[in-house]
């Protein structure tokens, strides 16, 4: 007899630190006021107008406490709140189409870092959202070398590693993707630098007169390259994988046809006119430019329809209509 209550108080006591160190889990990340609307009709000549300065319609902005989010797809909010790109969802047509303008307050000390763990709350609140994530072989763009070889330049200097730790610059701006962190920076010059660290740098730029992308690359790497053709647009929904062979740091310069924009805007749903301008694998471009084949064949590169197993963010649930505000 004892010996069981012997036993009954060691138990006790070695369950009782369990029961007074549980806690209720912490509140997930969220919003502190959100107002989400279905975005209106665009102007579509001041699309073209704004396409033709490099802007798109749809954006994401942090300022202070404010966020304001303009003309996204339900796709490119999940993709945002995932640090993911929209090709890499899987899901519903419906949510490449229907676009919403959100507004919202970030609670006071929070950090623009969290803002994407708060639009998961938001989107897990009010569309009811549920996803899960799976391997799938998918229909991929595969970068490879042409036939006749590369015509890339070896980089004279090696690309700069990213440092979480340092603040960005006035100008400078930083995403998170798939392929890993990217500082932004706006020039004087008008380009953009996409710093993406150990993968290399590449600077865009567009030409309002030839209506055309110039891109230039420094100590870029293949796979670099391949985040490059992606942000551009080249893959027109598909995913670029670099299976080119190619280790080293390069430097690289081409224009490329605003149609390449154009139509990475209809892979996601935006009817653009085209103003006319050819599809598919056309040397060139009459509004300007080369298009993103003939860009590459310059530099002894090419991309092949190939498949590859990818990852993938698979949406099993979401809702049509959010909740009210």
């Amino acid at each position: 007899m004892r010996n069981r209550l012997l036993f009954i108080s060691i138990a006790a006591i070695l369950t009782a630190p369990i029961a007074m160190n549980a806690q209720t889990p912490a509140p997930k990340p969220a919003f502190e006021v959100a107002s989400v609307r279905p975005s209106p009709p665009p102007d579509m000549q001041k699309m073209m107008a704004d396409l033709q300065m490099g802007k798109k319609p749809e954006w994401v902005r942090i300022d202070g406490s404010r966020a304001t989010f303009n003309y996204m797809s339900v796709k490119e909010l999940i993709a945002y709140a995932y640090k993911m790109r929209a090709y890499e969802i899987n899901g519903p047509d419906w949510m490449v189409t229907d676009r919403f303008d959100i507004a919202a307050r970030l609670p006071e000390g929070a950090s623009s870092d969290t803002a994407p763990d708060m639009m998961r709350t938001l989107l897990d609140d009010r569309f009811k959202l549920v996803v899960h994530r799976e391997k799938q072989d998918q229909p991929v763009l595969a970068l490879v070398v042409g036939k006749a070889g590369s015509k890339l330049k070896e980089a004279t200097v090696a690309p700069t590693l990213l440092d979480d730790s340092v603040p960005l610059k006035p100008g400078e701006s930083r995403m998170d993707t798939a392929t890993g962190p990217v500082v932004l920076r706006k020039n004087p010059d008008g380009s953009t630098t996409y710093d993406m660290g150990a993968r290399g740098s590449f600077k865009l730029k567009f030409d309002r007169e030839t209506l055309s992308m110039h891109m230039e690359a420094s100590s870029i790497t293949m796979t670099g390259f391949a985040a490059m053709i992606n942000t551009l647009g080249g893959g027109e929904g598909r995913e670029v994988v670099d299976s080119t062979g190619l280790t080293g740091n390069y430097q690289a310069a081409v224009d490329f046809a605003l149609a390449d924009l154009t139509s990475s805007l209809h892979a996601q749903g935006i009817d653009v006119p085209s103003g006319g301008a050819p599809q598919g694998d056309g040397a060139t471009d009459p509004e300007g430019g080369a298009t993103v084949s003939a860009a590459l064949e310059k530099l002894g590169l090419k991309l092949e329809k190939s498949r590859a197993p990818v990852d993938r963010l698979v949406v099993d649930h979401v809702e049509k209509s959010p909740t009210e505000n």
